[in-house]
């Protein structure tokens, strides 16, 4: 008899014991616990549709009087926190299409990495063009003629060619050039 009370006890013990490693995971007893095989997902690439941008001349051009270098700002517009990652394409524009401009011989600098962009959060990147010289019509060092657009056709990786225009005059360059960096997370000056 006493040994019948001793496994008695030994399963009311181990009954227990289950129930509260079920009360504090969340697993019913009888059931398998698997190991969890989710991983997390990377949001979206910004859709163009999600993104407002605007430009601005950078406050650290080259010596010149053209544009030098134009920092453009990506805002995020919808309600969706995306991702934004590459270099951009860059091309003179008039105000009409986007689709009539001119494309900018683009050379890249630094390594892109994804940057994510939350409901009205940023992201940025700096474009340095070869700078137009002397004042008035300005000349070229290389010898031709210098190019001024209203506008600009800034293109991402995945987030589409948005026209947009400096918060203060027209886009000046020379050669049809433009060093760029990735996009940043980081406001560039």
């Amino acid at each position: 008899m006493r040994h019948s009370i001793g496994i008695r006890r030994a399963a009311l013990a181990t009954t227990a014991v289950t129930a509260v490693a079920a009360a504090v995971t969340g697993i019913l007893p009888g059931t398998a616990m698997a190991a969890s095989t989710t991983t997390p997902v990377a949001p979206p690439a910004c859709p163009a549709s999600a993104l407002q941008v605007s430009a601005r001349q950078a406050a650290h051009p080259p010596v010149g009087t053209g544009t030098g270098a134009a920092v453009v700002q990506f805002t995020n517009v919808s309600r969706k926190t995306c991702v934004l990652k590459g270099h951009p394409t860059v091309a003179g524009a008039g105000n009409g299409s986007p689709s009539h401009n001119t494309p900018l011989k683009v050379t890249p600098t630094g390594r892109a990495a994804t940057v994510t962009v939350r409901p009205h959060g940023k992201a940025w990147v700096k474009l340095t063009f070869v700078q137009v010289h002397g004042e008035g019509d300005g000349y070229c060092v290389s010898g031709r003629t210098p190019a001024a657009y209203p506008t600009m056709v800034i293109g991402l990786p995945h987030s589409g060619k948005h026209q947009v225009a400096l918060n203060d005059g027209w886009w000046a360059e020379c050669d049809n050039k433009v060093t760029v960096t990735p996009v940043s997370a980081v406001r560039p000056s």
